[in-house]
């Protein structure tokens, strides 16, 4: 099947893109087989606060908005942290690229769009697919932490987790660090969920 040129050099743009990224992740981290990923890290504002906390826990955040990476990126530098990296990447194509050898301690998602509209709702990160992904890098015992102001976004979450094989929701697991975030400061109130790999 043919395709169009304007669809052949998006392609393009997207190999390109891969590539970029991959060759990023590589120089980040050389050495390194464990990380705590954020995914939609927004301004960096959770991520730094726990890699400060947590010198020995590479920490990585990625986000689509390249204004927010620059954020992030210099609260990083102003607090010299050599644990913490953010990248601006769309989900499938960082878990794509992302050496084999990385192994997720835990995964955590801040107050995602959640897509509210039931159209839309293949567009929301938590999705059967992402979820195999996310246990295939974590040993059990892992964690997966999601958080979000939207209650329907909240129940999916909890009907994917108890629906999917790989994970246990642990009703007793303490958020791993509470910080107010930029986002997290504008709600009323939110729900979370911890689960565990098994």
């Amino acid at each position: 099947m043919e395709i169009s040129p304007a669809h052949a050099r998006e392609l393009e743009k997207q190999q390109q893109r891969k590539a970029a990224l991959q060759e990023a992740c590589e120089v980040a981290f050389e050495g390194v087989d464990r990380i705590l990923f954020e995914a939609g890290c927004g301004h960096g504002h959770w991520l730094t606060s726990y890699a400060e906390t947590q010198p020995e826990q590479t920490c990585v955040g990625i986000d689509l908005i390249s204004w927010r990476i620059r954020k992030g990126l210099d609260k990083r530098d102003k607090r010299q942290l050599q644990n913490l990296h953010f990248f601006k990447a769309e989900l499938g194509e960082f878990l794509e690229i992302l050496p084999e050898r990385i192994r997720f301690d835990l995964t955590v998602l801040l107050f995602p769009d959640p897509w509210p509209k039931a159209k839309h709702h293949r567009r929301r990160m938590v999705q059967t697919a992402f979820l195999d992904e996310v246990a295939r890098r974590t040993d059990v015992g892992g964690r997966f932490c999601f958080r979000s102001d939207d209650l329907p976004y909240y129940e999916w979450t909890v009907e994917h987790l108890e629906a999917h094989s790989e994970w246990a929701i642990d009703t007793k697991a303490e958020w791993p660090h509470e910080m107010e975030t930029y986002f997290q400061e504008m709600m009323d109130g939110y729900h979370s969920v911890v689960a565990r790999r098994v």
